[in-house]
């Protein structure tokens, strides 16, 4: 029987305790510093349209910048990365300071800043996500995932509150100065790491193919296309209580920023609550039972607080909103990291972050809009009746099993190559031959087709798969990678259940002779020389690939 993982088990490994409480601290910061940019932001204007936009400002960069964030995430060292993004943030952060003590703030300038601050965050999402694979062991994983959840949610059910007294006390100035502070421990904690990095065996992408590949994998992949839906939807119809909390405490209950700041921290303690029954939750029921559920959960709390003019009430109903909302967003993070190969690791979680900021920018512009067009219980019950309704998604988009597929690629070796080739040569023809009795002909094509959307997802393109007409047991599988090295990479993704796919749709193969695989150089010009000693004309570089 397979033992249950407790929660405070990776907290056991000093690498990801140090770099947890440093998080832990950075999180306290931005979180002082919300309230303080959304609190100033009433004092600079009554639009409602405006305290909203605070919120989309802080999350707008992730939506844009993550797929390009998590591109750089796995091409270059992930803590060098984390370290230039932290310092965009610290360096916003401190600009903002300087701006409200000198008295120069206008609500533009603070949406500008917010959106800074959340330019480094957008970068140094990825990169720290996806690192917690090589900070503790992989049958920790989900345990360390649900711990940065509870670092953020920690920070969120105090932070608030401590933000709110010091907004009350020293005004918004002393908020954003203990943000840009509080980033310090994280930077050094950073700076001390000496991680392990491992060089790739072939060349670094380009930042543009790198992206390509990314957003092709995803495309590509049922699982954590599916989640990502489902992470983008209860952003939108979530984003009210985030945006609108404010409002929230100023209007239906006649607060101030101590009072935004409580309430805030009621959402994040159930929050806390939420991410500590992840484990309980994963082993009982699935992840589409528990995700509906909550969803239900979210709609009923979102619609009380549209209705409650009491402040006890009020912090029931966040407390079971944040829990539930808590629970939705850790499985949707843990559903990409399992199904993600660490190859692109980086660029998976870009898009879930890109995911949730975007659905909750989205939703936060959007309620926002409504709230100020209309009131603020029709922006509320709307997007209570939007929650509700998500669990009908599953009749689309049903949330997968979570198991974990395997990180690594597994090495192959490299295949003869009597030609004389460079990294650029190609575009690279694959074409196998399998001969399938007739009889197993349906099923052996439902099995290529998961095959084919493992080559697409790996670098190929225009693969297909074919059917002799003179000869019905002759089946061919034909696919195209645009270089020779894009090839080598292309070999270098597949995780072992993807090699697993490959041997069961092999295991249809009959006859004695193997199946017979070509590789061409499609448009040899580049491999055809006028003379011996012509010089080739692009790029020097030759990748030690042919073999003996």
């Amino acid at each position: 029987m397979t033992r249950t993982v407790s929660i405070g088990e990776p907290l056991r490994t000093p690498l990801f305790r140090r770099i947890w409480l440093g998080s832990l601290l950075s999180n306290f910061g931005l979180l002082i510093q919300g309230v303080g940019a959304a609190w100033a932001m009433t004092q600079l204007t009554a639009a409602a349209d405006m305290v909203a936009l605070v919120q989309t400002a802080l999350m707008l960069p992730i939506l844009l910048l993550s797929i390009m964030a998590g591109a750089v995430a796995d091409m270059y060292d992930r803590r060098k990365v984390g370290l230039i993004a932290l310092s965009i943030s610290l360096v916003a952060a401190a600009g903002l300071t300087a701006l409200t003590a000198a008295d120069l703030l206008t609500p533009w300038l603070l949406l500008a800043s917010c959106f800074a601050i959340g330019t480094g965050m957008a970068l140094f999402g990825p990169a720290w996500q996806a690192s917690v694979s090589e900070q503790v062991p992989a049958h920790t994983l989900p345990q360390a995932v649900a711990l940065n959840s509870i670092s953020y949610n920690i920070a969120r059910s105090f932070g608030p509150a401590i933000g709110g007294v010091i907004v009350a006390t020293a005004g918004a100035v002393a908020a954003f100065a203990a943000n840009a502070f509080l980033y310090v421990p994280l930077l050094i904690v950073l700076l001390l790491w000496r991680r392990n990095h491992v060089p790739p065996r072939l060349p670094a992408e380009r930042i543009d193919r790198a992206i390509a590949s990314g957003l092709r994998y995803i495309l590509h992949s049922p699982s954590i296309r599916t989640v990502l839906w489902r992470t983008f939807f209860t952003g939108v119809a979530g984003g009210s209580i985030s945006a609108l909390m404010p409002i929230i405490a100023r209007d239906n209950l006649g607060g101030g920023a101590q009072t935004y700041g409580l309430i805030l921290g009621a959402f994040g303690v159930g929050a806390v609550a939420g991410a500590l029954t992840i484990g309980a939750i994963r082993h009982r029921v699935s992840g589409e039972a528990a995700v509906s559920f909550s969803a239900v959960i979210m709609a009923v709390g979102i619609a009380i607080v549209a209705l409650s003019g009491s402040i006890v009430l009020t912090a029931i109903a966040l407390l079971a909103t944040g829990a539930a909302w808590m629970v939705s967003i850790t499985l949707f993070n843990i559903g990409v990291q399992l199904a993600a190969p660490r190859w692109v690791a980086g660029r998976a979680l870009a898009g879930f972050q890109a995911a949730i900021a975007g659905g909750v920018a989205i939703g936060s512009w959007f309620w926002g809009h409504v709230a100020q067009e209309h009131d603020l219980a029709t922006a509320l019950f709307m997007s209570a009746a939007t929650m509700a309704a998500s669990p009908l998604l599953a009749l689309w988009l049903r949330m997968p099993p979570g198991e974990q597929s395997g990180q690594d690629g597994v090495e192959q070796a490299a295949p003869d190559a009597k030609l004389a080739l460079t990294a650029r040569s190609g575009p690279i023809v694959v074409e196998i031959e399998y001969r399938v009795a007739p009889s197993e002909a349906r099923d052996f094509y439902g099995a290529m087709q998961k095959v084919g959307r493992t080559r697409n997802r790996n670098g190929a393109y225009s693969w297909s798969i074919a059917r002799d007409i003179v000869d019905p047991e002759l089946w061919t599988e034909r696919f195209h990678c645009p270089t020779w090295l894009d090839y080598l990479r292309h070999r270098s993704r597949y995780t072992v259940a993807e090699l697993a796919l490959q041997t069961n749709a092999e295991a249809f193969h009959r006859g004695a002779e193997p199946m017979r695989v070509r590789r061409m150089l499609e448009r040899p010009f580049g491999s055809v020389r006028w003379k011996d000693d012509a010089p080739d004309q692009g790029n020097d570089e030759v990748l030690p690939i042919i073999s003996a």
